[in-house]
C-alpha cells in the first residue's frame, strides 16, 4: 500500500501533467501560475482528507478496464436510446423516480454506483442516503434496467477487488 507522501506526490504529478497537456503554454510566468495551482489543490485535497480515504486507492487493473469499458458501451447505448426519445416527433417521456437501496455498500461503492449512474445519459443520481439512492431515469425503460441491477452487480464486483 502506497504512503501517503507517494500518494500526494503521484496526485500533484498528475496534477501538473495534465496542467501542462492542457494549457499548451510553457512561459516562464504561466508555468509559475500552474505550480502554483498545483500546490493549491493539493493543498486542498489535504485538507479534505483525500489522500487518507478509500477512494484514492483506485488502481489500475483488469477489472477497472473491464468495468470501463462495460460503463463505456452502456453510455453508447443510453445516448442512442435518448436520442431516439428526442428525436421521436412527438416526445412523450415518462421521467421516473426510484430508490436504489444501499444495503451494505461501502461509501466507495455507493460513489461509484452514484457515479456510474449520472454518467449514464438518461438517468441521475439525485440524492444519497443512508440506506437509499435516489435516482431520476428520464424513461421508463432507463429505470427498468436500473432496477435489474446489471449496474450494481457490476459496481459491487470491481469494488471487491479492491
Amino acid at each position: 500500500m502506497p504512503t501517503r507522501l507517494s500518494r500526494v506526490v503521484l496526485t500533484m504529478s498528475l496534477f501538473a501533467v495534465a496542467w501542462l497537456l492542457w494549457s499548451g503554454m510553457y512561459k516562464p510566468l504561466l508555468l509559475s501560475l500552474g505550480l502554483l495551482s498545483v500546490l493549491a489543490t493539493t493543498m486542498l485535497a489535504w485538507r479534505m482528507r483525500y489522500f487518507k480515504k478509500r477512494a484514492f486507492a483506485l488502481r489500475f487493473s483488469t477489472g477497472i478496464v473491464r468495468y470501463w469499458g462495460w460503463l463505456f458501451i452502456e453510455v453508447v447505448k443510453s445516448s442512442i436510446q435518448v436520442l431516439r426519445e428526442v428525436l421521436k416527433p412527438t416526445i412523450e417521456v415518462k421521467p421516473v423516480l426510484l430508490c436504489i437501496p444501499r444495503d451494505q455498500r461501502t461509501e466507495f461503492q455507493t460513489m461509484m454506483l452514484g457515479n456510474s449512474i449520472t454518467l449514464t445519459p438518461g438517468t441521475i443520481t439525485l440524492d444519497v442516503d443512508e440506506d437509499r439512492i435516489l435516482v431520476h431515469a428520464l424513461t421508463e425503460a432507463g429505470a427498468v434496467d436500473l432496477q435489474g441491477g446489471e449496474m450494481e452487480r457490476r459496481v459491487d464486483a470491481f469494488a471487491e477487488e479492491k
